[in-house]
């Protein structure tokens, strides 16, 4: 009985309001007072997109082996905000456990604004600790592209003027619930030869490999894998110059982290 009264007072409101049949936003202000629509509307609001939370991951946290050296590398990041603002901090180096010593280390601070339903627009700043100490300006988007591609693009401003960029593509392919592969791909460029830092103009960077991941569950996965990184283009001849390998191939292994 109580199931037929309802649906015959729903009936009676569509049949009453036309913009209540709609299902239009202002519907119900037909029959409560402003006060009392806006306190509702605040509610609504909140619970769905307004509220805030704090997330944190370790992508890769790995042990790495080849060309005869041995390394520790790390790239994570955090955010804190909701669906449309959030605040980030991102950071990414590489300790070389043969020289002890970090060959590269850096963290940004960034704020990010939804620009699409998959996108963020980021901007901020980023503090290298090696090698040398530069700040840069940052601009970049990150999100989910089609074919479910996680990118992560970003350009940098440095404090002498030096414009370099950065793209990351991820791409996670499901073998079962719990055993994950995971490509992925980065390449980095400049605009200019920078002496300071040993690279020329053009792409200067790259690295492709693959990380196989058994999830214990959703939020803590050890995997193995196999990684490759050189450099390329006018900062590989300057590499072959000072007769380094401008590229290696390596073993990882490591645990994928998120809460």
């Amino acid at each position: 009985m109580r199931v037929f009264a309802s649906l015959s007072l729903v009936s009676g409101l569509l049949v009453s309001s036309p913009a209540l049949a709609q299902g239009t936003w202002n519907a119900a202000d037909a029959y409560y007072d402003a006060e009392r629509m806006d306190e509702v509307r605040a509610v609504v609001q909140q619970s769905h997109g307004g509220m805030r939370h704090l997330y944190l991951e370790a992508d890769r946290l790995e042990y790495r082996s080849g060309s005869g050296e041995e390394a520790l590398l790390w790239d994570t990041q955090a955010w804190y905000g909701g669906d449309l603002n959030r605040l980030w901090l991102k950071s990414e180096g590489e300790y070389n456990l043969d020289h002890s010593e970090f060959e590269e280390a850096e963290i940004q601070a960034l704020y990010s604004r939804a620009v699409t339903s998959f996108f963020d627009l980021q901007a901020g700043i980023r503090q290298d600790l090696e090698p040398g100490n530069t700040t840069y300006a940052v601009v970049g988007i990150q999100g989910l592209a089609p074919y479910w591609l996680e990118l992560d693009a970003a350009a940098f401003l440095s404090e002498d003027g030096d414009l370099t960029g950065r793209v990351e593509v991820e791409y996670e392919l499901l073998i079962t619930q719990r055993l994950v592969l995971q490509p992925r791909a980065e390449l980095e460029w400049a605009l200019e030869d920078n002496p300071s830092r040993e690279t020329g103009a053009g792409l200067t960077e790259g690295s492709v490999g693959a990380r196989l991941r058994y999830e214990l569950k959703r939020e803590v996965a050890p995997y193995v894998g196999v990684s490759w990184s050189g450099r390329l283009g006018e900062t590989a001849d300057l590499a072959r110059l000072r007769g380094e390998d401008p590229d290696s191939l390596s073993l990882v292994a490591g645990i994928r982290l998120w809460f």
